[in-house]
C-alpha cells in the first residue's frame, strides 16, 4: 500500500487516517496536525522522509504563485529542508487545477452554474484560480487578506487590484517569521466574528473553513459556501447557521474534506513517478481518479 502524510501547522484534533482507492491502487492517507510546534514538524519531516511515497506541507505554502511566479515563503521552506528522498509538496499547484475546475467538475450535480451578486473571500492570495473561476460568476469580489492578516479594515476589490498588492507584498512577506503567518486553527481558538458586514452582505463565501468558522458571524442564512479541509463538525456548524449549499473543493472520506495539499500528495504517491507532478499531469490526475468536488444542499 502506498502512503501519503501531510505535516501540518493545524491543530492534532483534526487528524485523520483513511485508505481510498484509486484504479485499484490503495493509498493510505494520513494527516498529522503539529498545533504550531515547529520543531516537531521538521523532526517529523526527516522522520518520515524515505518512509512514505508522498509529504505535504500542510497550514502554510512554501510558494505562492502569481501570473507564473513562484514567491517563496523561506520560513515555510525551513520546515522541509531535511527531507531528500520523498517528494514534497505544499499543494499549490493542485489548488489552483480544482479551484479554477470547480464548477466544471461540480457540473453534472449542481446543474446550472449559479450566479452570485457579491462574492466575500477572506483570504485568498494563495487561491488565485479560486479568485478567477468566481469573478465570472459574481458581479463583485472582495478580498479579506490585508484585513485579516494586516489588520487593514480594507477589502481589497477583485483580481486585478490582488495581483498589484501581491507585487508589493509578497517579496516582504517572504521574510516574515512563520510564527506571523500562522493561520486561524493553529490551536484551538474561540469563534470570534469579525468584519461581520463583509459577510453578511455576500451571497457566496469562499476561502478556508478556518477562517470562515473563527471569523464569520453565526447568521450565515440562505448563503453559498465554496471551502475546503471540512469535519463533520464544520459541516454541521455551516448548516446551523443556515447556509443553504456547501461544496468543498476535494471529495469527503469518511466524513473528512482533506486539504488540497494532502490531496496533491495523494496524487503524488498515485502517480508514482517519484517527483511532484507539474500542473497538466495534476490536470489529468483528476480526470483519472475522477476526484471531483462534494456538493450539500440543506
Amino acid at each position: 500500500m502506498r502512503k501519503a502524510v501531510s505535516v501540518s501547522l493545524g491543530n492534532p484534533s483534526r487528524n485523520k487516517t483513511v485508505v481510498v482507492n484509486y484504479n485499484g491502487i490503495e493509498i493510505q492517507v494520513e494527516r498529522i496536525g503539529t498545533g504550531g510546534d515547529i520543531p516537531k514538524m521538521k523532526q517529523l519531516f526527516t522522520d518520515l522522509d524515505g518512509k512514505v511515497d508522498a509529504l505535504s506541507v500542510g497550514g502554510i505554502d512554501c510558494y505562492v504563485t502569481l501570473d507564473g511566479k513562484d514567491y517563496p515563503i523561506r520560513s515555510a521552506l525551513k520546515l522541509v529542508e531535511g527531507v531528500k528522498k520523498t517528494p514534497w509538496i505544499d499543494g499549490r499547484h493542485l489548488k489552483y487545477v480544482l479551484e479554477k475546475r470547480v464548477f466544471e467538475l461540480a457540473g453534472p450535480e449542481l446543474g446550472e452554474i449559479p450566479h452570485f451578486k457579491k462574492c466575500f473571500m477572506p483570504f485568498c492570495i494563495d487561491r488565485v484560480g479560486l479568485v478567477e473561476t468566481l469573478s465570472q460568476v459574481c458581479d463583485q469580489v472582495l478580498l479579506g487578506d490585508i484585513m485579516f492578516v494586516l489588520g487593514v479594515p480594507y477589502p481589497v476589490h477583485g483580481l486585478k487590484e490582488l495581483r498589484k498588492l501581491a507585487k508589493v507584498l509578497m517579496p516582504i512577506i517572504a521574510y516574515f517569521p512563520l510564527t506571523w503567518l500562522f493561520p486561524p486553527g493553529v490551536k484551538k481558538e474561540e469563534h470570534s466574528p469579525k468584519h461581520v458586514k463583509f459577510w453578511q452582505e455576500a451571497d457566496l463565501i469562499a476561502g478556508d473553513m478556518h477562517y470562515i468558522s473563527k471569523y464569520a458571524p453565526d447568521d450565515l442564512e440562505g448563503k453559498f459556501v465554496i471551502t475546503n479541509t471540512t469535519t463533520e463538525e464544520n459541516i454541521a456548524m455551516l448548516k446551523e447557521r443556515g447556509v443553504k449549499t456547501v461544496i468543498t473543493t476535494s471529495p469527503i472520506y469518511n466524513g473528512r474534506s482533506f486539504g488540497i495539499n494532502m490531496m496533491e500528495a495523494v496524487l503524488t504517491a498515485y502517480a508514482g513517478k517519484g517527483r511532484p507532478l507539474s500542473r497538466p499531469e495534476l490536470h489529468q490526475m483528476v480526470d483519472e481518479t475522477k476526484l471531483k468536488p462534494t456538493i450539500m444542499q440543506f
